[in-house]
């Protein structure tokens, strides 16, 4: 006889049908994984692969590690909460709950197949960066850069559960997520470089969003005028700090995780009558 399927099982089992199902969707692979190397591309065909004048950096050694911020992003926050509303809506989460398969390790599988994705979408850029650009990686700042994906794609991720616990319809959620997602990419350092002549009260209102802070502090493991492995919480005299950005992310995060918890449904919405 064979006994029950332990917790470990069940979630191995889930988390391979999770990505078997991300690899069959063309349009979340696409705008995870292709588009930002895309974008790549068209930037350094438009702007070339010069130095950047306010950070000292060539164009591609600015352009792959915020691009990959936006694939892991893309990833944890827009496929996410679409995949998510799709499932409450064709009645999956409901059935689930009637099955061996404890919600919480149904969402923990989720969750992790978006954070494997979201790594696969920062390996991509980072590595073509290197192949096609020459962009340099850092051994002395890449432990900094990990703990800077793992808390970024932890903020996202429920970020992207809040935006499933409010949306009505799987029709509504794209345009919720790129509603916020888009305009914040292109004032958070992500679309495009930090700039002397942009208007000081834009950065500091981007300020006030985790997408910058998570930008900012992965792509400065790439930069090498700064100094530091990145484990301070001062960026005076050009040193490379992540500490302020992950407290950042780190407190949207655990309210999303609040608002999640609170609203999130496993049922799917009543249909509202015209």
């Amino acid at each position: 006889m064979t006994g029950s399927p332990t917790l470990a099982g069940l979630f191995w089992t889930q988390l391979r049908i999770e990505l078997r199902l991300f690899f069959r969707s063309p349009l979340q692979a696409f705008f995870s994984l292709i588009f930002p190397l895309l974008m790549l591309l068209v930037f350094a065909t438009l702007f070339g692969n010069g130095r950047m004048g306010l950070l000292g950096v060539t164009a591609a050694q600015f352009y792959a590690p915020a691009l990959a911020v936006y694939g892991a992003v893309s990833t944890a926050y827009w496929n996410l909460s679409i995949s998510v509303v799709t499932a409450r809506e064709l009645g999956v989460l409901k059935r689930i709950r009637g099955t061996p398969l404890p919600p919480s390790v149904y969402m923990a599988a989720r969750l992790a197949a978006s954070t494997w994705i979201a790594f696969l979408a920062i390996a991509i850029m980072i590595g073509a960066g290197v192949a096609m650009y020459g962009v340099t990686v850092y051994a002395h700042t890449l432990a900094a850069a990990a703990v800077t994906f793992v808390v970024g794609v932890g903020c996202f991720a429920a970020l992207g559960l809040v935006i499933a616990s409010i949306s009505p319809n799987a029709k509504t959620t794209p345009a919720l997520t790129s509603a916020t997602l888009l305009p914040l990419s292109f004032i958070s350092e992500v679309f495009i470089p930090p700039s002397a002549s942009a208007p000081a009260w834009l950065g500091q209102f981007a300020d006030l969003f985790p997408l910058k802070h998570f930008a900012r502090a992965f792509s400065g493991a790439f930069n090498p005028s700064l100094h530091g492995s990145g484990f301070a919480w001062s960026d005076a005299g050009g040193t490379y700090a992540i500490g302020p950005h992950i407290a950042v992310m780190a407190a949207w995060g655990t309210v999303a995780v609040v608002v999640a918890v609170r609203w999130f449904s496993w049922e799917p919405r009543p249909e509202k009558s015209r």
